[in-house]
């Protein structure tokens, strides 16, 4: 049986939700990306970050609608977004560990949510190219800065918060030094 749409727009949720392709996959994570965002919002007392997030959050939705109708990631956006990231990634003191185990509390949590949740985006974002849909350049290139401007993110309000990030050191790779 292939599930397809009642007929009765009270019962659906999304019009392309029953489609078979990624797009749709694509769509529904950006939101998802959106609302975590939101949240992190509504819990964040850092007015610098609250802000460069309520920039943000509308790009995401600009994102999400950039796969089906025309583009709305500019490479201004690119340009903004890597700025803030370079800025919050310039106030972290310990700056030197690669990976975190990710901790934290409040909006810290959501935001670890969303570096996660961008890194799925981008994985996509390689599903819907892999069927042959163009995907405008601007948009891998945002998604994958998300992932690092999110990880900025946690780690300048987990050190404002005095909350302690164990550095993660895999032992499935050697490090560079072993090399």
């Amino acid at each position: 049986m292939v599930l397809k749409f009642s007929g009765d727009i009270d019962e659906l949720a999304y019009p392309f939700i029953f489609e078979d392709s990624p797009l749709c996959d694509f769509e529904i994570l950006t939101d998802e990306l959106c609302t975590y965002v939101g949240l992190a919002i509504s819990q964040l007392q850092d007015d610098e970050v609250r802000q460069s997030l309520s920039w943000l959050q509308p790009r995401i939705f600009n994102l999400n609608g950039s796969i089906r109708g025309k583009c709305g990631i500019f490479e201004a956006d690119i340009i903004k977004l890597k700025a803030d990231y370079h800025y919050f990634r310039a106030q972290v003191t310990d700056n030197n560990k690669r990976f975190v185990l990710p901790r934290g509390i409040g909006a810290v949590v959501q935001l670890h949510q969303c570096r996660s949740l961008s890194k799925k985006v981008v994985r996509q974002l390689v599903n819907v190219d892999a069927v042959g849909k163009k995907v405008p350049e601007t948009l891998p290139r945002f998604s994958n800065l998300l992932v690092n401007y999110f990880f900025a993110l946690t780690r300048v309000l987990n050190q404002q918060a005095g909350i302690e990030e164990p550095e993660y050191i895999s032992i499935n790779y050697p490090s560079p030094e072993a090399k």
